[in-house]
């Protein structure tokens, strides 16, 4: 019988290729053949900061490219519009070159006919292309399960008249954080404010509010769902879902999961995954120096941006603390401003000289798995969120943009590892927080159990990972990696 082939397309951000990279290395490990499918304008960009290896496959793995459908006009990368434009572009234009793709696949000698296609969510597109040629799919949510609920819910919140927003002045009068939600199966209550950001719009036919619940709903177009959560960290949401999609796969976290896998088959390699920005690795060296526990590290993803006056009142409050840091700042973060780095006030530059480490972009999970690191100011996308849960890391959280609000709830008040800024962000309450998640032994606590709980979800015989046997065996006969 020929080998299982999984065709991977994930939405050509970096929250999402990092963990369908992760999930394709896991499933190459147990013997499927991979396809795995970036834009072309992401190929290149990757083949220039990670080197041209590491979009080059192995045996059985292999990588493609399909347009992405934005015209150069909309290239411009700054800030979370251009996540919504290429959102856009994907979804109107992207369906006939990954059918064509699909079918050029099952033509070529030597590689065996695609058995399924595996989106990532926001990509449904791919799903109705897998069912107009009768191939099977899988779909990977590359957030949590609590943001899946809620975004499920968004049509119902504006049948109920919640969004979208009366005027402008909901957004400033406390509307967003006095109004609860108390109807979402397996969720405590939940502030307007902190559902998808996508709520806080006046526009009826807003896209980023239609885009969501579309997405959120097209999973169940997929004949199984797969998640990077794991069970212990957000059960009584996962139960609520499994009433709604039976086939459903917890396998998170990812990383951690695809690091045994690795080291239980002795292969080589990381569960790092491709960077659209070029890393660097020296900060690693830097931490080597610092105390154990001793530093905080800030970074605030791959979308955020933030004003000049931001930027000056996260490095005051950093300086303030008192701890040493390390700050990822990448070139975009503050648009239209040259590179990152070049924004910062020049004399915080010199005041922090000795006790900081300042860089555009670097291995995030190797960072917060060093054992200097001690808490980690944060946007709480889900990757970010997820490997700080892993790492046992308190965060100090300061979430802006689409499910980020829900991860800093659950980080906050749920799982108790987390404490939220401000939206107006000020020096002083960076500095206090900080301070506290660095010392405040209740939260240290909460992390430390839910590093152990995570590390029990992905070891041997743990539920991440048998739920990724049982996974694997849907797609046909391959080797299992036995525990």
């Amino acid at each position: 019988m020929a080998r299982p082939h999984a065709v991977v397309v994930p939405h050509p951000s970096s929250g999402n290729i990092n963990p369908a990279l992760q999930l394709a290395k896991l499933l190459h490990q147990h013997g499927v053949y991979i396809t795995f499918v970036n834009t072309e304008h992401n190929h290149r960009v990757m083949e220039t900061t990670e080197g041209a290896t590491a979009v080059r496959g192995h045996e059985g793995f292999r990588f493609e490219a399909i347009p992405d459908g934005l015209v150069e006009a909309d290239r411009d990368r700054d800030g979370v519009d251009y996540d919504l434009r290429l959102s856009a572009a994907t979804s109107q234009r992207c369906a006939e070159p990954l059918k064509e793709l699909l079918l050029r696949l099952n033509g070529t000698a030597g590689v065996p006919p695609v058995t399924c296609v595996l989106p990532t969510a926001l990509m449904s597109f791919a799903l109705d292309v897998a069912r107009e040629l009768g191939v099977p799919s899988m779909v990977l949510w590359c957030c949590s399960a609590a943001s899946l609920m809620t975004e499920m819910r968004l049509r119902e919140l504006k049948e109920r008249g919640y969004v979208p927003l009366k005027d402008e002045s909901c957004l400033t009068n406390g509307y967003l954080s006095r109004t609860l939600i108390d109807w979402i199966p397996g969720m405590p209550p939940i502030r307007l404010g902190d559902m998808s950001s996508f709520v806080r719009t006046t526009d009826p036919d807003d896209f980023g509010l239609r885009f969501s619940m579309a997405e959120a709903n097209g999973c169940t177009k997929a004949g199984v769902l797969i998640l990077n959560t794991f069970d212990d960290l957000e059960a009584e949401v996962l139960a609520a879902l499994r009433a709604e999609y039976p086939r459903m796969y917890t396998v998170g976290p990812l990383g951690p999961l695809l690091n045994n896998h690795l080291r239980d088959d002795g292969a080589s390699g990381t569960a790092s995954g491709l960077s659209l920005w070029k890393q660097d690795n020296e900060c690693l060296a830097w931490l080597d120096t610092q105390k154990p526990g001793s530093v905080v590290y800030a970074n605030f993803g791959s979308l955020t941006v933030l004003s000049t006056d931001q930027l000056a009142e996260f490095a005051w409050g950093l300086a303030a603390s008192g701890h040493p840091f390390i700050w990822s700042i990448r070139d975009n973060l503050v648009p239209g401003a040259g590179a990152g780095l070049s924004s910062l006030p020049a004399e915080f530059v010199a005041a922090t000289a000795g006790r900081c480490c300042l860089t555009t972009w670097c291995p995030q999970d190797q960072v917060l798995g060093h054992p200097s690191v001690g808490c980690f100011l944060s946007h709480n996308g889900w990757n970010s969120t997820c490997e700080g849960v892993a790492a046992g890391v308190p965060m100090v959280c300061w979430p802006g943009f689409a499910d980020q609000y829900t991860n800093c709830k659950y980080a906050c008040e749920v799982w108790g590892v987390g404490l939220r800024l401000d939206e107006e962000v000020g020096r002083e309450q960076v500095a206090s927080h900080v301070r506290h998640a660095m010392k405040a032994a209740e939260m240290r606590e909460s992390a430390a159990g839910w590093k152990a709980k995570a590390e029990e979800a992905v070891a041997p015989g743990g539920v991440s990972w048998e739920n990724l046997r049982s996974m694997v065996r849907e797609l046909g006969p391959v080797n299992i990696v036995e525990a």
